[in-house]
Protein backbone atom coordinates (compact mmCIF):
# COMPACT_ATOMS: atom_id res chain seq x y z
CA UNK A 1 0.00 0.00 0.00
CA UNK A 2 1.13 3.57 -0.66
CA UNK A 3 1.78 5.61 2.47
CA UNK A 4 -0.92 8.18 3.33
CA UNK A 5 -0.59 11.47 1.46
CA UNK A 6 -0.32 14.82 3.22
CA UNK A 7 -1.34 18.21 1.85
CA UNK A 8 -0.50 21.31 3.87
CA UNK A 9 -1.79 24.82 3.24
CA UNK A 10 -0.91 28.36 4.06
CA UNK A 11 -3.99 29.82 5.71
CA UNK A 12 -4.46 33.57 5.21
CA UNK A 13 -4.55 34.47 1.54
CA UNK A 14 -4.77 30.83 0.46
CA UNK A 15 -7.76 29.46 2.39
CA UNK A 16 -8.99 32.67 4.04
CA UNK A 17 -9.80 35.84 2.07
CA UNK A 18 -7.07 37.84 3.81
CA UNK A 19 -7.26 40.91 1.56
CA UNK A 20 -10.99 41.48 2.06
CA UNK A 21 -10.63 40.89 5.80
CA UNK A 22 -7.76 43.29 6.29
CA UNK A 23 -9.27 46.01 4.12
CA UNK A 24 -12.55 45.81 6.04
CA UNK A 25 -10.67 45.90 9.34
CA UNK A 26 -8.77 49.03 8.36
CA UNK A 27 -11.95 50.67 7.08
CA UNK A 28 -13.82 50.00 10.33
CA UNK A 29 -10.92 51.17 12.51
CA UNK A 30 -10.55 54.36 10.52
CA UNK A 31 -14.25 55.12 10.81
CA UNK A 32 -14.06 54.62 14.59
CA UNK A 33 -11.03 56.87 14.97
CA UNK A 34 -12.15 59.64 12.63
CA UNK A 35 -9.38 59.10 10.07
CA UNK A 36 -9.51 60.98 6.78
CA UNK A 37 -11.34 59.27 3.95
CA UNK A 38 -9.15 57.61 1.36
CA UNK A 39 -6.48 56.36 3.77
CA UNK A 40 -7.65 52.74 3.64
CA UNK A 41 -6.07 52.03 0.25
CA UNK A 42 -2.81 53.68 1.30
CA UNK A 43 -2.76 51.58 4.47
CA UNK A 44 -3.26 48.35 2.56
CA UNK A 45 -0.52 49.24 0.05
CA UNK A 46 1.97 49.67 2.91
CA UNK A 47 0.78 46.92 5.21
CA UNK A 48 2.32 43.79 3.71
CA UNK A 49 5.84 45.20 3.37
CA UNK A 50 5.75 46.68 6.88
CA UNK A 51 4.57 43.36 8.32
CA UNK A 52 7.43 41.52 6.62
CA UNK A 53 9.85 44.04 8.12
CA UNK A 54 8.48 43.59 11.65
CA UNK A 55 8.65 39.79 11.34
CA UNK A 56 12.26 39.91 10.17
CA UNK A 57 13.27 42.28 12.96
CA UNK A 58 11.41 40.44 15.76
CA UNK A 59 11.03 36.77 14.71
CA UNK A 60 10.07 35.66 18.23
CA UNK A 61 7.35 38.26 18.66
CA UNK A 62 3.84 36.83 18.96
CA UNK A 63 1.73 37.58 15.90
CA UNK A 64 -0.78 39.49 18.00
CA UNK A 65 1.98 42.04 18.64
CA UNK A 66 3.23 41.89 15.04
CA UNK A 67 -0.23 43.01 13.90
CA UNK A 68 -0.27 45.86 16.39
CA UNK A 69 3.26 47.09 15.63
CA UNK A 70 2.67 46.90 11.89
CA UNK A 71 -0.57 48.88 12.17
CA UNK A 72 1.19 51.59 14.17
CA UNK A 73 4.00 51.83 11.60
CA UNK A 74 1.51 52.09 8.75
CA UNK A 75 -0.48 54.72 10.65
CA UNK A 76 2.61 56.88 11.18
CA UNK A 77 3.47 56.71 7.48
CA UNK A 78 0.03 57.81 6.28
CA UNK A 79 -0.69 60.38 8.99
CA UNK A 80 -3.37 58.38 10.79
CA UNK A 81 -3.54 59.10 14.52
CA UNK A 82 -3.80 55.54 15.85
CA UNK A 83 -3.23 54.96 19.55
CA UNK A 84 -1.54 51.92 21.09
CA UNK A 85 -4.88 50.85 22.59
CA UNK A 86 -6.61 51.09 19.20
CA UNK A 87 -3.82 49.27 17.35
CA UNK A 88 -5.13 45.83 18.37
CA UNK A 89 -7.99 46.03 15.87
CA UNK A 90 -6.50 43.51 13.42
CA UNK A 91 -6.02 40.81 16.05
CA UNK A 92 -9.62 41.31 17.18
CA UNK A 93 -10.95 41.10 13.62
CA UNK A 94 -8.76 38.28 12.27
CA UNK A 95 -10.83 35.34 13.64
CA UNK A 96 -13.88 36.73 11.80
CA UNK A 97 -12.24 36.64 8.36
CA UNK A 98 -13.95 34.08 6.15
CA UNK A 99 -12.80 31.46 3.61
CA UNK A 100 -12.83 31.97 -0.14
CA UNK A 101 -16.00 30.44 -1.65
CA UNK A 102 -14.03 27.54 -3.14
CA UNK A 103 -12.13 26.69 0.07
CA UNK A 104 -14.48 24.39 2.00
CA UNK A 105 -15.88 22.47 -1.01
CA UNK A 106 -12.35 21.87 -2.29
CA UNK A 107 -10.99 20.84 1.12
CA UNK A 108 -13.85 18.37 1.45
CA UNK A 109 -12.82 16.76 -1.85
CA UNK A 110 -9.10 16.79 -1.03
CA UNK A 111 -9.60 15.36 2.45
CA UNK A 112 -10.93 12.10 1.03
CA UNK A 113 -7.43 11.26 -0.25
CA UNK A 114 -5.13 13.42 1.89
CA UNK A 115 -4.35 14.23 5.49
CA UNK A 116 -4.69 18.02 5.72
CA UNK A 117 -2.42 20.44 7.52
CA UNK A 118 -1.90 24.18 8.02
CA UNK A 119 1.41 26.07 8.17
CA UNK A 120 0.58 29.59 9.30
CA UNK A 121 2.33 32.77 10.47
CA UNK A 122 -0.02 33.29 13.43
CA UNK A 123 -0.45 32.46 17.11
CA UNK A 124 -2.25 29.31 18.21
CA UNK A 125 -5.26 31.15 19.63
CA UNK A 126 -5.76 33.21 16.47
CA UNK A 127 -5.62 30.09 14.31
CA UNK A 128 -8.09 28.37 16.64
CA UNK A 129 -10.56 31.17 15.91
CA UNK A 130 -10.09 30.73 12.18
CA UNK A 131 -10.29 26.92 12.19
CA UNK A 132 -13.98 27.23 13.13
CA UNK A 133 -14.69 28.45 9.60
CA UNK A 134 -13.49 25.21 8.01
CA UNK A 135 -15.65 22.13 7.54
CA UNK A 136 -12.76 19.68 7.07
CA UNK A 137 -10.32 18.65 9.83
CA UNK A 138 -6.67 19.71 9.90
CA UNK A 139 -4.61 17.08 11.66
CA UNK A 140 -1.32 18.97 11.31
CA UNK A 141 -1.03 22.54 12.57
CA UNK A 142 2.25 24.45 12.62
CA UNK A 143 2.19 28.09 13.71
CA UNK A 144 4.72 30.85 14.18
CA UNK A 145 4.14 30.51 17.90
CA UNK A 146 5.14 26.82 17.69
CA UNK A 147 8.39 27.36 15.81
CA UNK A 148 9.22 30.89 17.01
CA UNK A 149 9.83 32.22 13.52
CA UNK A 150 7.91 33.53 10.54
CA UNK A 151 7.83 32.20 7.00
CA UNK A 152 9.80 32.48 4.73
CA UNK A 153 12.17 31.29 7.47
CA UNK A 154 12.34 27.51 7.29
CA UNK A 155 11.03 26.64 10.76
CA UNK A 156 7.46 25.82 9.68
CA UNK A 157 8.63 23.53 6.91
CA UNK A 158 11.25 21.77 9.01
CA UNK A 159 8.72 21.12 11.77
CA UNK A 160 6.13 19.89 9.26
CA UNK A 161 8.70 17.57 7.72
CA UNK A 162 9.47 16.15 11.17
CA UNK A 163 5.77 15.49 11.83
CA UNK A 164 5.00 14.15 8.34
CA UNK A 165 7.97 11.81 8.18
CA UNK A 166 8.27 9.71 5.04
CA UNK A 167 4.72 10.30 3.81
CA UNK A 168 4.16 11.97 0.44
CA UNK A 169 3.78 15.73 1.01
CA UNK A 170 2.59 18.69 -1.07
CA UNK A 171 2.41 22.28 0.23
CA UNK A 172 -0.21 24.65 -1.22
CA UNK A 173 0.02 28.44 -0.94
CA UNK A 174 -0.78 31.76 -2.59
CA UNK A 175 2.35 33.61 -1.45
CA UNK A 176 5.48 33.06 -3.47
CA UNK A 177 7.54 34.99 -0.90
CA UNK A 178 6.29 33.30 2.28
CA UNK A 179 5.73 29.74 1.04
CA UNK A 180 6.73 28.77 -2.48
CA UNK A 181 10.30 30.07 -2.21
CA UNK A 182 11.15 28.21 1.04
CA UNK A 183 9.38 25.05 -0.20
CA UNK A 184 11.57 25.10 -3.32
CA UNK A 185 14.64 25.69 -1.18
CA UNK A 186 13.90 22.50 0.77
CA UNK A 187 12.83 20.44 -2.23
CA UNK A 188 9.19 20.20 -1.08
CA UNK A 189 6.60 19.66 -3.81
CA UNK A 190 4.42 22.77 -3.96
CA UNK A 191 1.33 24.22 -5.62
CA UNK A 192 1.09 27.96 -6.20
CA UNK A 193 -2.50 29.24 -5.96
CA UNK A 194 -2.40 32.24 -8.28
CA UNK A 195 -5.80 33.80 -7.60
CA UNK A 196 -4.71 37.24 -8.85
CA UNK A 197 -3.04 36.19 -12.09
CA UNK A 198 0.33 37.37 -10.82
CA UNK A 199 3.61 36.87 -12.66
CA UNK A 200 5.60 33.84 -11.46
CA UNK A 201 8.99 34.57 -9.90
CA UNK A 202 10.51 31.49 -11.59
CA UNK A 203 9.85 29.00 -14.35
CA UNK A 204 7.99 26.67 -12.01
CA UNK A 205 7.81 23.87 -14.56
CA UNK A 206 11.47 23.23 -13.70
CA UNK A 207 11.07 23.67 -9.92
CA UNK A 208 8.61 20.92 -8.83
CA UNK A 209 5.92 23.62 -8.45
CA UNK A 210 2.50 23.49 -10.10
CA UNK A 211 0.23 26.49 -10.64
CA UNK A 212 -3.56 26.67 -10.24
CA UNK A 213 -5.98 29.58 -10.29
CA UNK A 214 -7.88 28.37 -7.19
CA UNK A 215 -8.46 25.33 -5.00
CA UNK A 216 -11.27 24.03 -7.16
CA UNK A 217 -8.85 23.64 -10.04
CA UNK A 218 -6.41 21.87 -7.72
CA UNK A 219 -9.08 19.37 -6.66
CA UNK A 220 -10.08 18.83 -10.30
CA UNK A 221 -6.49 18.19 -11.40
CA UNK A 222 -5.85 15.71 -8.59
CA UNK A 223 -9.03 13.84 -9.48
CA UNK A 224 -7.81 13.54 -13.08
CA UNK A 225 -4.48 12.17 -11.85
CA UNK A 226 -6.09 9.37 -9.83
Amino acid sequence: MKPPRVMTFDCYGTLIDWETGIRNAFRSAMLRTGASQGLESKAFELYEEEERRVERERPHLLYYHVLSKTSLRVARKIGWKLSDAESTFLARELPTWTPFPDTNPSLARLSTEHTLGILSNVDNDLLAGTIKHFTSPFEIRVTAENVRSYKPALGHFEEARRVIGDRSWTHVAASQYHDIEPAMQLGIKAVWVNRRGAHPAHDYSKRNVSEVRDLSQLADLLRLDE
